[in-house]
């Protein structure tokens, strides 16, 4: 899916320039978020799923350095990592009270 989106050559929303800036972005965390999350449940480590992420990030700005009417930007790069931080974040915690769960239905 991200692959199929970067070789768009406008993805305007056709809200304000400001709204559909900021629209992007957040679908730029979201994606790469999302990407890191299936790659930790997929290979089950944190730090491949990340580098993998990210690696990733950077092949799709370059990918759009050849996408007519796109450009790739290190700053979206950043902003990819974002999310991909976030999902290693989310994870953590998501794990930690599952964790707790497990304790807590073992003791009943």
């Amino acid at each position: 899916m991200i692959f199929y989106l970067s070789h768009q050559p406008d993805l305007k929303s056709g809200f304000p320039n400001l709204v559909d800036f900021i629209l992007r972005k957040i679908a730029h965390i979201t994606e790469y978020a999302i990407l890191c999350f299936l790659l930790i449940r997929a290979i089950n480590n944190k730090k491949w799923a990340f580098l993998i992420a990210f690696l990733y990030a950077i092949s799709d700005e370059f990918h759009q350095l050849f996408v007519f009417g796109r450009h790739g930007s290190p700053k979206d790069v950043a902003i990819d990592s974002i999310g991909i931080m976030l999902a290693v974040y989310f994870y953590e915690k998501l794990y930690l009270f599952y964790a707790k769960l497990k304790q807590i239905f073992k003791k009943s």
